[in-house]
């Protein structure tokens, strides 16, 4: 599948997620991913999300443990919860119509670049629709798991969904997946670091309140010197 047929599957609405196969390939990045791309095509890999959904810690009252991962759909939101009452928030990309869900999972494995092995349902699915989907894809800069995946297990089992970083970042803050939590790149990249295997996930679904698991009370306001320096 080319660079080409992943941004078409994109403006189509083609969740693409579910199995895959972990391969350490290092080395990918922006520039390798629109090398020999059009204009156009660079254009729209360059748009990003909404303001809303850009990165940034949050104040957060929750009874759930620092570092466990909750993810809103409805709100469009994944919090990595962490000490003091605060959070790192970060927009994303989830289930389209018929493919929301919710439930409590942990992080079974992860993978930097993973390669992507679409399950027989969705092969089955788009050959109907006229979209031959291939039986193994490498990972890399075209691929639709993006940067880094963490998949989620239930009862010790792999669930088929995943947390992922995706190269089309246009899509954080849409339904367009058949299931994944996706994310940008640079973000999925930043949670991976900090996730270790068995991290708790829990997922509020698209028709479901978040009221009584957390509350969102805005950004974390840094003082003058942490504005200047940083942490």
């Amino acid at each position: 599948m080319t660079m080409r047929t992943i941004l078409a599957a994109a403006i189509l609405g083609l969740g693409l997620c579910g199995g895959a196969q972990a391969q350490e390939t290092r080395g990918f990045g922006y520039q390798a991913a629109v090398t020999g791309m059009t204009p156009a095509e660079r254009q729209l890999m360059k748009r990003k999300p909404a303001p809303e959904f850009m990165r940034r810690q949050v104040k957060l009252r929750t009874a759930e443990a620092p570092g466990t991962i909750i993810v809103d759909s409805r709100r469009k939101y994944l919090y990595f919860v962490e000490p003091g009452g605060t959070a790192t928030r970060y927009g994303v990309g989830v289930g389209k119509e018929g493919f929301g869900w919710s439930g409590r999972m942990s992080v079974g494995r992860k993978a930097e670049w993973p390669g992507w092995t679409p399950p027989a349902a969705m092969v089955v699915r788009e050959r109907a629709k006229g979209r031959i989907l291939p039986a193994y894809m490498a990972g890399g800069p075209g691929n639709p798991l993006g940067a880094r995946a963490m998949y989620l297990y239930r009862g010790g089992r792999d669930s088929m969904f995943r947390i992922h970083g995706t190269n089309q970042p246009w899509t954080i803050g849409h339904e367009m997946s058949s299931g994944c939590i996706r994310m940008m790149n640079e973000d999925v990249e930043h949670l991976y670091g900090r996730v270790p295997s068995g991290t708790k996930v829990i997922v509020v679904g698209p028709r479901e309140t978040a009221s009584g698991l957390y509350a969102d009370l805005g950004p974390v306001r840094r003082g003058l010197l942490e504005t200047i320096f940083g942490n």
